[in-house]
């Protein structure tokens, strides 16, 4: 495959920018967001992920990248349209809120109406049917992502597979769905990849049971080191001892405050949504599970302060280390659950700024202070930064704390 497609992206978060990247080694690429730092920051190779391989790819690589807030700009002329723009969820309603998929679409009706539209947020099962109907856009393909924080542009060019949805009783539309895959796999690095081209529907539901099993398994391994806790078990020798079966692996199996980040919780939520009418357990437990789980880590933690005596101190909200995500952790939902039983707290949180609030918490980003004001510290996840104060840490990383 040697000619190289207009590509507009639309979303520079995790998944726009990683695909932005990817895609602009073999094509030309436009990526746009309306924010205004964002576009600079790219058009300087700036990364406004945190991502390693971003970075070095911005800064070594003869990209064919430019960025802008201007959506004619960007799209006019595209040969592809990759809409991977935020769907979070709508907690009066329990489901995505799609209304910026929406709005691209009609962009994409006005300014390219030739080009094909690539959804890659996610959406509910169904949507990208319904929106293919009631927009009257027809060509439209959906494409799930399977990328990881901090390491988007790494899964992108080692996939662990292609998968697109597309009307197939729509000839042209598959031959678009065979095309974008090859466009996907020529910027990668692994050639060997697997591509499915299923339904519109079939490759939504692929989405969130794939990020559903994956907070099943974070949420299996919570439990079990809850088990361990309570028991007075070593958590660590259970879960090697366990994930040595090579049928279970060795993923996903550290104890955390409950899983959290970009997707888990609002895939889950989303997908037992969609349950309704349809017998099942195993769906809502896993919702249920990461609340039970966050109580109980909120207990533990009202528990040892009950000891200690004073106030605790928050080391980071972030999901996981070098991540600058805070939204959805689980952190602060520990925080309002400590808050609720009139627990005091600090924080410790270097992407805020100095005096600031946080759930009407004090943050810090003063380490050394944050260490002396607090007689109990609670970590998601350890950092060396606090070997010196390891006695009133309270964390269940088993793999970063020894």
């Amino acid at each position: 495959m040697t000619d190289k497609k207009r590509i507009a992206v639309v979303g520079t978060g995790y998944v726009g920018m990683s695909l932005s990247v990817l895609l602009s080694q073999k094509n030309m690429v436009t990526a746009l967001d309306i924010c205004e730092k964002k576009v600079s920051m790219i058009n300087h190779r700036l990364s406004p992920v945190e991502d390693d391989y971003i970075k070095e790819y911005l800064t070594g690589k003869d990209l064919q990248l430019k960025a802008t807030t201007d959506a004619e700009e960007a799209l006019r002329d595209a040969d592809y349209v990759i809409i991977a723009t935020p769907t979070d969820l709508d907690k009066n309603t329990g489901s995505f809120d799609t209304s910026s998929v929406e709005s691209v679409i009609r962009l994409v009706k006005k300014y390219a109406p030739d080009a094909v539209a690539v959804i890659k947020s996610t959406v509910p099962v169904g949507f990208t049917e319904h929106i293919r109907n009631a927009s009257g856009f027809r060509k439209l393909l959906f494409s799930p992502e399977f990328l990881r924080e901090t390491k988007a542009l790494y899964d992108n060019l080692y996939p662990s597979r292609i998968i697109i949805g597309t009307d197939e009783k729509d000839e042209e539309l598959r031959a678009y769905a065979v095309e974008f895959a090859k466009i996907l796999k020529f910027a990668a690095k692994k050639s060997d990849t697997d591509e499915l081209i299923m339904s519109y529907s079939e490759a939504e539901a692929v989405k969130l049971f794939s990020n559903s099993y994956l907070a099943m398994r974070v949420a299996f391994f919570n439990e079990l080191d809850t088990y361990a806790e309570l028991k007075g078990l070593d958590s660590k020798n259970v879960i090697e001892g366990v994930c040595l079966d090579p049928r279970i692996g060795d993923f996903y199996n550290n104890p955390s405050f409950g899983y959290g980040g970009y997707c888990l919780p609002k895939d889950t939520a989303q997908l037992l949504k969609s349950c309704d009418g349809i017998p099942e357990d195993i769906i809502s437990s896993i919702v249920k599970s990461n609340s039970i789980r966050k109580d109980f880590v909120a207990g533990r933690v009202e528990e040892k302060l009950k000891k200690a005596g004073g106030i605790v101190g928050v080391y980071r909200l972030n999901m996981k280390t070098s991540s600058d995500n805070m939204r959805n952790s689980s952190v602060p939902d520990v925080i309002s659950r400590l808050k609720a039983r009139g627990v005091p707290f600090i924080i410790y949180e270097p992407l805020l700024g100095n005096g600031e609030t946080f759930m009407e918490g004090r943050v810090t980003d003063d380490l050394e202070s944050f260490k002396k004001m607090s007689d109990l510290i609670i970590a998601n996840r350890y950092d060396s930064c606090l070997d010196d104060v390891r006695e009133k840490v309270y964390t269940r990383d088993i793999y970063s704390r020894d």
